[in-house]
């Protein structure tokens, strides 16, 4: 089985990004994806509505963690300052040296190669560092700008689900895609 060891948060950079805990003081920018529809639109959790909502959904990351469930990233602009989104591996197996990695950018970095710059760093750490076998993304076949981003970064499409989830009042494909480290 795969053992983390993950006392001191690993904080990633990239050329122009940094990637580090997520705390209760980006909860305003979690709240800002996670109540718009534009960001959640592929992602099959319900609107916030509260910034409470956010809040929880913070501290709920960090019991995750704790419990190596796992492991997400605040994606920071390095010349603003300005967080622009979130990234990280979920549902990780470790028993399986696998995980499932995902993110959100707020719509205004949308286009700029934030995600496929961000995402490249993460699947080098989690691969090369961490020590997982193989990465994977659930993805909604219409999400073209999202598999756009896996692909660049080496992922293939390995498995297609038939209205496998169940969202905004519709059943809707899955695709797999995943990345492994050979």
């Amino acid at each position: 089985m795969l053992t983390l060891d993950l006392s001191i948060f690993p904080v990633l950079e990239t050329e122009r990004l940094y990637l580090r805990q997520t705390t209760l003081t980006d909860a305003q920018a979690i709240f800002a994806m996670r109540s718009s529809a534009e960001v959640m639109q592929h992602i099959p959790v319900p609107l916030a509505t509260a910034i409470k909502e956010a809040e929880d959904y913070i501290h709920s990351l960090h019991e995750r963690m704790r419990n190596k469930e796992c492991i997400n990233w605040t994606i920071v602009d390095k010349a603003s300052g300005v967080v622009i989104g979130t990234m990280g591996f979920y549902r990780m197996q470790l028993q399986h040296y696998r995980t499932e990695t995902g993110y959100m950018l707020l719509p205004e970095f949308y286009g700029k190669g934030y995600a496929t710059e961000a995402l490249q760093r993460l699947v080098d750490f989690g691969l090369n560092n961490l020590g997982f076998h193989s990465l994977e993304a659930v993805i909604y076949p219409e999400n073209k700008g999202s598999i756009r981003v896996v692909e660049k970064c080496g992922f293939v499409r390995e498995a297609y689900f038939k209205e496998k989830e169940y969202h905004k009042g519709k059943f809707v494909d899955t695709a797999i895609y995943s990345k492994f480290n050979n």
